[in-house]
């Protein structure tokens, strides 16, 4: 469904391009960074119950407006983003000023942890995050517990909630802009302009050859640096790296569509917009919608951005608040 009262930005951000690189860059990076240095996280060190070993950025309220009920809100980035992407920091300030503790967990390689377990990343890997999860809320008490996640985040986001919403106490959940079918994100990837299929490259890059560093018996990196492409990449590292044999059964294994939410029983949200160069929203029709799923789809906003000014403020964040204040 659309929304009631859908995100409208002014006249020169509607372009969805600037709205997605204004998610990473520019004003709201440089924000970002200031805010890094003033936020006092505590980094964690969760463990999954098969002894995957997630890194997390823990920070807690010191706001006035902190609700009665304690609340958390656990935030999980995109692919190659991580606890310390401008989107990520700051909407956890965002929550923090609001009176909400925040849990910025990374996922696997990702945020320089590729030391922290010897498998390679794959968007399969939702269990030992929702162990990481459940790591934490064995450690730490909260009457409210929240999950939201940006694009690959979002997806992972939504998966977990199907899946172990219920023994980790979920309770509720916002998935924005996640890929729905992966085929036709890849194929949306390549078909767009050429920088984000090449940021991705180079972000996959990078982090599989720090993985190498630390594991040299992948011994790897001649097929990595005869890679010209994320379709090279596909080819190379999913037949070898993941339980999948062939490229379309991995992209099946976590796609959206059907019935893959049917389990949900803890209110969700997903949130994405007509507009998103990355993510064809047409494919959110193919979800069998369950009833604790809420879908609001806006114009504009690009791939996970919605910047409502021209300090690249986000629509999303007083959005969040909104909604997870509701459950309150």
């Amino acid at each position: 469904m659309t929304s009631d009262s859908p995100f409208t930005p002014p006249a020169l951000l509607k372009n969805p391009h600037i709205q997605s690189i204004l998610n990473s860059v520019g004003p709201r990076k440089i924000r970002a960074n200031r805010l890094v240095q003033r936020l006092n996280s505590e980094i964690l060190i969760l463990t999954a119950e098969d002894g995957t070993r997630l890194k997390a950025e823990y920070d807690r309220s010191t706001s006035p407006n902190r609700p009665a009920n304690t609340a958390l809100i656990i935030l999980l980035h995109g692919w190659e983003g991580s606890s310390k992407s401008a989107y990520q920091v700051t909407t956890a300030n965002y929550l923090l000023k609001r009176g909400f503790d925040v849990l910025r967990l990374n996922l696997r390689d990702h945020g320089d942890t590729q030391h922290l377990n010897q498998g390679i990343f794959n968007s399969t890997l939702t269990d030992e995050v929702a162990g990481a999860i459940a790591d934490f809320n064995a450690k730490f008490s909260y009457e409210k517990i929240f999950l939201g996640g940006f694009s690959l985040g979002a997806n992972f986001a939504l998966r977990i909630a199907a899946d172990h919403g219920e023994k980790l106490n979920l309770s509720a959940t916002v998935g924005i802009c996640p890929p729905v079918d992966p085929v036709n994100a890849m194929v949306a990837l390549d078909s767009t302009v050429f920088f984000y299929e090449k940021y991705f490259f180079y972000r996959w890059s990078n982090s599989l050859k720090k993985k190498l560093q630390h594991f040299p018996e992948y011994d790897f990196a001649e097929e990595l640096d005869s890679a010209r492409s994320l379709n090279d990449m596909n080819k190379l590292f999913i037949t070898k790296y993941t339980p999948f044999d062939d490229i379309e059964s991995y992209f099946a294994s976590y796609a959206l569509t059907g019935d893959r939410l049917a389990n949900l029983a803890t209110p969700t949200h997903l949130i994405a917009s007509m507009d998103d160069p990355i993510i064809p929203v047409a494919d959110i029709e193919r979800i069998n919608c369950p009833e604790q799923l809420r879908i609001e789809i806006h114009p504009f906003g690009g791939h996970c951005g919605f910047i409502s000014n021209f300090a690249a403020h986000s629509w999303i964040e007083p959005r969040l608040v909104e909604i997870f204040n509701s459950y309150l």
